[in-house]
C-alpha cells in the first residue's frame, strides 16, 4: 500500500488541499468526494474532447487549402500564410491530447484509490464484528492506516484535477423582470463559486436599459462548490434582499458559450442572466 501511494505521488504533480481555492486559509479537508469527482471528470473530458474535435476540423480544412494552393503558383502568398496557422493548429493539438491524457491519468490512479479504500472500510466493518482478539486489534489498526491512507490519496489527486479544470469566463448580460424592474432601480448581485467572489452594482435607466459597474469576471471551477447568487435592491442606505440561489458548474464545461437564466425570486418574476465561456 505504501509503494502504490508513492508511486502515485512520484507520477503526478499534486498539490496539497491547502491549496484549494474552495477552502479557507489553514483548513484542510479529509473528505473526497467520488460521485462529484465522476461527474466533473466526466463533464470536463467530453468539454475537452469537443475542443479537440473542433480544433482537428480546422486543422482539416487548412489543409485542404494548403493542398489546392500548392497546385496554383499565383498563390504563394496565401500559402506562405497558411503554413504558420496549419502549424499553430497543430501545437494546440497535441497540446489538448497531453491534457486529455493527464487528466485519464489523474482519475485512473483517483478510482484505484478509491477502490482500495472502499475494501478497507468493508474489511474494519467485518474485523469490528468478530470477536475481540490481539491479531484482530493489529488488524483494525492496520486497515486503519490504509483507509487513512487512501483518503489522503484521493484528497491530493483531486487537488491535482482541479488543476485541470480551466477557467469559467461569466459576463454580465442583466436582470429581466417585467413589471417588477423600473427606472431608477438599484440592484446589487454578488456571485460566490468557493472563496472566489464578483460584487456588483446595477442601476435602471429611463430608457429601460441596465448600466453595471462591471460586466465579466474570471472564475476558477473547482470539484468541491457551486455557483451562489444573491441579489439585493438598494433603497436609500437600506437593502432588500431579493433571492439567493445556486447553480452546479457541471453544464459548463463546452466549447460553446452557455447561458444561466436563473429565478432569483421564487415566483420567477425577476430572474439574473449571465453567460460563461469556459
Amino acid at each position: 500500500k505504501s509503494l502504490g501511494r508513492s508511486s502515485v505521488r512520484s507520477r503526478m504533480s499534486l498539490r496539497s488541499p491547502k491549496a484549494y481555492s474552495s477552502l479557507q486559509k489553514g483548513e484542510v479537508i479529509w473528505d473526497p468526494k467520488p460521485l462529484q469527482v465522476k461527474k466533473i471528470f466526466e463533464a470536463l473530458k467530453k468539454g475537452l474532447n469537443e475542443y479537440l474535435e473542433a480544433h482537428q476540423a480546422e486543422l482539416d480544412y487548412l489543409s485542404g487549402c494548403h493542398k489546392d494552393t500548392k497546385r496554383n503558383s499565383r498563390l504563394v502568398r496565401i500559402l506562405l500564410m497558411l503554413i504558420p496557422q496549419i502549424r499553430s493548429v497543430e501545437r494546440y493539438i497535441r497540446k489538448l491530447e497531453f491534457h486529455i491524457s493527464k487528466v485519464e491519468e489523474l482519475y485512473e490512479a483517483y478510482c484505484i484509490q478509491c477502490r482500495l479504500r472502499d475494501g478497507a472500510a468493508n474489511m474494519k466493518q467485518a474485523f469490528s464484528l468478530s470477536p475481540s482478539t490481539k491479531a484482530s486489534r493489529e488488524s483494525l489498526v492496520e486497515l486503519y492506516k490504509n483507509f487513512q491512507g487512501c483518503t489522503e490519496d484521493m484528497c491530493f489527486i483531486e487537488g491535482a484535477l482541479e488543476v485541470h479544470l480551466g477557467e469559467f469566463h461569466l459576463k454580465m448580460k442583466g436582470l429581466v423582470g417585467f413589471a417588477r424592474l423600473c427606472p431608477g432601480d438599484q440592484y446589487e448581485v454578488f456571485v460566490r463559486l468557493g472563496r472566489q467572489k464578483w460584487k456588483l452594482k446595477g442601476k435602471i435607466e429611463t430608457d429601460d436599459s441596465q448600466t453595471w459597474d462591471e460586466e465579466e469576471k474570471i472564475f476558477i471551477p473547482n470539484l468541491h462548490e457551486k455557483f451562489e447568487i444573491k441579489v439585493t435592491e438598494l433603497r436609500g442606505l437600506a437593502t432588500i434582499l431579493v433571492g439567493v440561489v445556486t447553480c452546479d458548474s457541471i453544464n459548463f464545461f463546452t466549447t460553446k458559450p452557455q447561458a444561466i437564466i436563473v429565478d432569483i425570486t421564487e415566483l420567477g418574476t425577476i430572474k439574473l442572466q449571465l453567460e460563461v465561456l469556459w
